[in-house]
């Protein structure tokens, strides 16, 4: 069988170096909020080209705790819109909520499964305050679009990097968010460019490009107002022990696991590579009618956390795979506004949404992926 992602293959390597660090934490004695910690923060930081990391317990609480990080600022207030995807994971709703903020739905485009920013400007209201751009399957969303939209409107936006570790637009242009003037105090000069604060939230839940061996999650951001603020919500509203300012929460990445993910972080960029070379081989070679093809333009701008296809006949294609020993998942069976913990919603229509999530089929994709597997699967898909 080949296995949609083999954790346990992926970790391997790694396998000496994580006891190792493991008994590096115990001798220490410190295991939260200690060096291991601080390194990655700052690690992670560089990386993003960001002047600060905050690490917390997931990524849920990292894009929940941005939210009530500008509520505590005063740049948004509780039952302030947010514009989010109809079609992105339940948590980046959920999220929303959990800040007493309102989700508002828009629809995405069927080539990039990302929000179509042509369909934002209809659903702005003089509520609306904030959009949530999703990078989904680890593509990015067209934040220049996007970030035109929020200094129009005067918006905050977050962008949801739960699945985009690593892509390069992100890393190097994507910095122009937050375009309005409650934002100019926090301009920042990187790489002889002028751009704007951005706030990003991660995920390092063991599957994703980064992932750790438990649940794990970062914010990112320039704007130093908000990273205070951050740093204190994370750790029950508190800067000095015992004095709390805010009404925080516990959520603090571990040292152990941020142990984990200062070996990883290395080779980030080096398996992206190794996926998008296996999507470059997908998109070329998988000749089949029945199945359609992500959009890419060969850009970094997708680093391939997923590669998802789609058919009309989605539970046929998946157990002819699975006949053939080829492991596959659905993300995601059923859009948010159908969930039953939404019933508010359960009547509305989002018809491209619909069709994504009823189409969709993710194929193996992943570092350790061996040309052998990759040749198999694609002659499987052209034999379907």
């Amino acid at each position: 069988m080949i296995s949609f992602l083999d954790l346990k293959k992926i970790n391997e390597p790694y396998e000496t170096a994580f006891q190792q660090k493991l008994k590096l934490v115990l001798e220490n004695g410190w295991y939260i909020l200690g060096k291991e910690l601080g390194t990655f923060e700052k690690a992670f930081a560089e990386y993003c080209h960001s002047k600060y990391c905050i690490g917390v317990g997931n990524g849920f609480d990292a894009l929940a705790l941005i939210f009530k990080g500008y509520i505590q600022l005063g740049k948004l207030q509780k039952g302030d819109e947010v514009i989010v995807p109809a079609n992105t994971y339940i948590a980046s709703i959920l999220a929303i909520l959990e800040a007493d903020l309102i989700p508002v739905l828009v629809e995405p485009k069927l080539e990039t499964y990302n929000i179509d920013p042509d369909l934002i400007q209809e659903k702005i209201t003089s509520k609306t305050k904030a959009i949530l751009a999703v990078h989904l399957y680890g593509q990015l969303a067209e934040m220049q679009k996007i970030n035109e939209i929020a200094e129009k409107h005067n918006l905050i936006v977050v962008e949801d990097a739960a699945q985009s570790h690593g892509t390069e637009e992100f890393k190097f242009q994507s910095r122009s968010l937050g375009i309005n003037s409650k934002f100019q105090n926090s301009v920042v000069t990187l790489s002889g460019v002028e751009e704007l604060s951005c706030t990003s939230a991660y995920s390092f839940y063991p599957g994703k490009n980064l992932g750790c061996l438990g649940d794990g999650g970062a914010i990112t951001t320039n704007d130093s107002e908000l990273a205070k603020v951050l740093f204190s919500l994370r750790n029950y509203g508190s800067e000095k022990k015992y004095h709390n300012e805010y009404v925080g929460v516990n959520s603090r990445l571990d040292e152990l696991q941020a142990g984990f993910l200062n070996l990883k972080l290395p080779n980030l960029d080096a398996d992206n590579e190794k996926r998008r070379a296996i999507a470059k081989r997908y998109l070329a070679e998988i000749k089949n009618d029945k199945i359609v093809l992500p959009f890419w333009d060969f850009s970094n701008n997708h680093v391939f956390h997923l590669f998802v296809i789609r058919t009309e006949n989605r539970e046929h294609l998946q157990e002819y795979l699975a006949q053939n020993n080829i492991q596959t998942v659905i993300h995601y069976p059923i859009p948010p506004h159908q969930q039953k913990a939404f019933l508010e919603w359960n009547n509305l229509s989002f018809p491209i949404t619909e069709k994504i999530h009823k189409e969709v089929l993710s194929l193996p994709i992943s570092p350790v992926l061996t040309q052998s597997e990759v040749d198999f699967i694609i002659e499987i898909l052209n034999q379907y």
